[in-house]
């Protein structure tokens, strides 16, 4: 009796394994058919859809645009071609109505690039503000606050955006931690304070800029952007910054984040 038993337990167990093997042949036929379906792509979808982003600011790194299919009539071509300046539009339009700042950053990028500036002068987004970094050799020589002949070319394009800026610019000296100890400049604090005024004066009284507008400042060795280790980088600390500030009439910080 109970060998019969024994021998019908067994019979009922050695056919379990066919689940199993039932459950991983359709999860096997399941990803061939995944792996087929994605592979299966309807192209002129696809290129429908990445070409309307072209020119949107999106996608705007590809060099040539993708090809579309064939429009029936030309009436249907014309709000095609429409579509992208006016999304463009209403996005400029946005930004500059939730962020003036990031507008007036990209504006400052562009006209750089446009004007083959951007090696002399290093444009970010700060918390306070766009900033545009110069570095000393471009404006000075060591140790001295004239300006250079081509510092005055640089400052005589930087004015004209300035000028049409509705905000506060603080233009702000920078030094390296080495010491300095001559009659003129006693310290750092003479050197980086009498460049920025330097700056400021030529914006103000020689190319007759709103004085209202600006605020000069010497901040010394003592806001490096990087370690005084070495000669490279104490040159990255000798810098003016010419800081865009946003302002509200009573004279308040508004820039959002």
């Amino acid at each position: 009796m109970r060998r019969r038993r024994r021998e019908a337990n067994s019979n009922d167990t050695s056919q379990e394994w066919l689940l199993t093997y039932a459950d991983m042949v359709t999860l096997v036929l399941t990803f061939f058919v995944l792996l087929y379906s994605f592979s299966v792509l309807d192209v002129v979808k696809f290129k429908q859809f990445i070409t309307s982003f072209q020119g949107s600011g999106i996608l705007d790194w590809g060099p040539v645009p993708m090809e579309q299919p064939q429009p029936e009539s030309s009436s249907q071509q014309q709000p095609s071609e429409q579509a992208p300046s006016s999304s463009q539009s209403q996005m400029m339009q946005q930004i500059s109505e939730t962020n003036p700042l990031l507008e007036v950053f990209y504006t400052v990028q562009t006209f750089l690039q446009e004007s083959g500036l951007e090696q002399m002068v290093e444009v970010r987004y700060e918390d306070r503000g766009i900033a545009l970094d110069i570095k000393e050799r471009v404006l000075f020589d060591s140790g001295k606050a004239d300006l250079k002949p081509e510092a005055r070319k640089l400052l005589d394009s930087l004015a004209g955006l300035l000028d049409k800026l509705p905000y506060q610019i603080s233009v702000e000296g920078h030094t390296d931690n080495r010491p300095i100890n001559t009659p003129e400049f006693p310290t750092n604090w003479e050197l980086s304070t009498r460049r920025s005024v330097r700056v400021v004066r030529y914006f103000t009284e020689t190319l007759g800029l709103d004085p209202k507008k600006f605020a000069a400042t010497g901040y010394s060795e003592f806001q490096p952007v990087a370690p005084n280790d070495t000669p490279e980088k104490q040159a990255l600390n000798r810098r003016v910054v010419i800081m865009i500030i946003a302002r509200d009439p009573y004279g308040n910080e508004v820039l959002q984040k």
